[in-house]
């Protein structure tokens, strides 16, 4: 569990997150929403410690991490896996290499150990036979497998992922979200997701922040977030022809059920 206590953030004199407090629970895929500019990448970045909150705390399973050395702060990186919008992958690298290279970094196994733990993982994204392909050699949906595979071949306790759907077919995005969802659950990871693809919300956003202009505007989950009267989530979701039409379909059993 990730808990996020009064955060604020500043630029300059721009106050970007003004005070947010949530938490992302364990097992569980966790979505920060919002449009452009509401803050939810400086959140992302503020959870991963890329910047550092001017006040407020962030505590990963009760460790506050403004007051851990640095020794401590290092191993908990270890602990955290990452998948990049538009996957990150090394183009020199094989997809074999790409998914050993955290544990070539962060580790000391031996050579048969990490080629059995990349078969592993590889296996378990459907990729088992992609291990000598480079990541030009393979489509985009296949690319951001391999990020994930990457992502959690050292045993992440927090999973954190960018736009994860960025470039995607809706088909290969559903795909996606169904793999994240089922690997957060298998191995009880604490996953945080910065999303705008609604179609992700309402397919696995158990649990579900909604920043507007740097406030937490309404949390929930995805079922709630069909049902809620709040001006501005049925402006952000009525974006969205899928949710309008739901929402329309909701609206319309609850005013029936009510006659």
């Amino acid at each position: 569990m990730i808990e996020v206590k009064d955060i604020r953030k500043s630029f300059g004199e721009a106050e970007v997150l003004k005070g947010i407090s949530t938490t992302f629970e364990s097992g569980k895929t966790n979505l920060i929403i919002g449009r452009s500019g509401s803050g939810k990448t400086v959140m992302l970045k503020t959870l991963l410690g890329i910047h550092t909150p001017d006040s407020g705390t962030i505590s990963f399973d009760g460790r506050v991490y403004s007051e851990l050395t640095p020794d401590e702060k290092r191993d908990l990186r270890t602990e955290i896996g990452m998948v990049f919008q538009g996957s990150a992958l090394f183009d020199s690298m094989t997809v074999e290499e790409n998914v050993a290279f955290p544990l070539r970094m962060f580790t000391n196994k031996k050579t048969s150990e990490i080629r059995s733990r990349v078969n592993e993982v590889l296996d378990r994204v459907n990729l088992k036979d992609a291990n000598k392909k480079f990541p030009n050699e393979i489509s985009g949906g296949m690319q951001k497998r391999v990020a994930i595979a990457r992502a959690i071949v050292n045993n992440p306790k927090y999973l954190f992922c960018d736009e994860p759907n960025s470039g995607l077919d809706p088909e290969t995005s559903i795909v996606i979200d169904e793999l994240v969802q089922e690997i957060t659950k298998e191995y009880n990871i604490t996953t945080v997701i910065n999303t705008h693809d609604m179609n992700s919300v309402l397919q696995i956003g158990e649990k579900i922040v909604f920043l507007k202009n740097g406030i937490k505007e309404w949390e929930g989950n995805n079922e709630q977030i069909l049902e809620t009267r709040n001006k501005s989530i049925v402006e952000f979701v009525y974006s969205s022809d899928l949710f309008k039409k739901v929402r329309e379909s909701l609206l319309a059993e609850e005013e029936e059920n009510n006659k």
